[in-house]
């Protein structure tokens, strides 16, 4: 991990998307079924927002998982996540889609993650960020590690990181302020 918080405003002032994993990253990492054989995921308001501010500044957001489900399909809809990759246990080759889709360079990728199977795209970001609650492996492969747990705000502290880092934040919060 990189404790060098200059050189990492430096790397997140690059950043053109966010791309972020979603069990452990996006929800806090439990999965629970109704009686139904429903699956249910707890997400947080302030990450929702964050996606959605990150958005309004000019940043793409995609989403990587390794498992399908259609609670992700809803929550990406929600916060207008038009790049969702489902079903992507080897998530690079996804990352490599945006990439290209977005004609961007690694260093133009933030990649927010938190387990093993998120080490690949990490090792690639300009920015790779681990949330707090991430695999030990996964906060040594990363730049910055939040202070926020995953799926309790990790993601917007990210995406707050970033903004601020591309003078981006003082224009979303004039929004607010009108």
């Amino acid at each position: 991990m990189d404790n060098n918080l200059a050189e990492v405003k430096e790397k997140a002032a690059k950043i053109k998307v966010v791309i972020m994993d979603v069990d452990g990253v996006l929800t806090d990492g439990r999965i629970v079924y109704d009686i139904y054989g429903d699956e249910l995921k707890f997400f947080d308001v302030a990450d929702g927002l964050g996606v959605m501010l990150a958005q309004r500044a000019g940043l793409a957001a995609a989403i990587i998982s390794a498992r399908a489900s259609r609670t992700i399909t809803r929550r990406a809809k929600d916060m207008q996540v038009k790049l969702l990759f489902q079903n992507f246990p080897h998530k690079l080759k996804a990352y490599q889609r945006i990439m290209r889709r977005l004609r961007l360079t690694d260093k133009e990728i933030c990649f927010i993650g938190d387990d093993l199977v998120d080490l690949g795209p990490m090792k690639r970001a300009g920015l790779a960020v681990a949330v707090e609650n991430a695999a030990s492996e996964v906060k040594q492969a990363a730049h910055y590690v939040t202070a926020r747990r995953g799926g309790r705000g990790a993601v917007r502290e990210t995406v707050e990181l970033i903004l601020k880092s591309q003078g981006k934040w003082d224009q979303i919060l004039a929004v607010y302020n009108a």
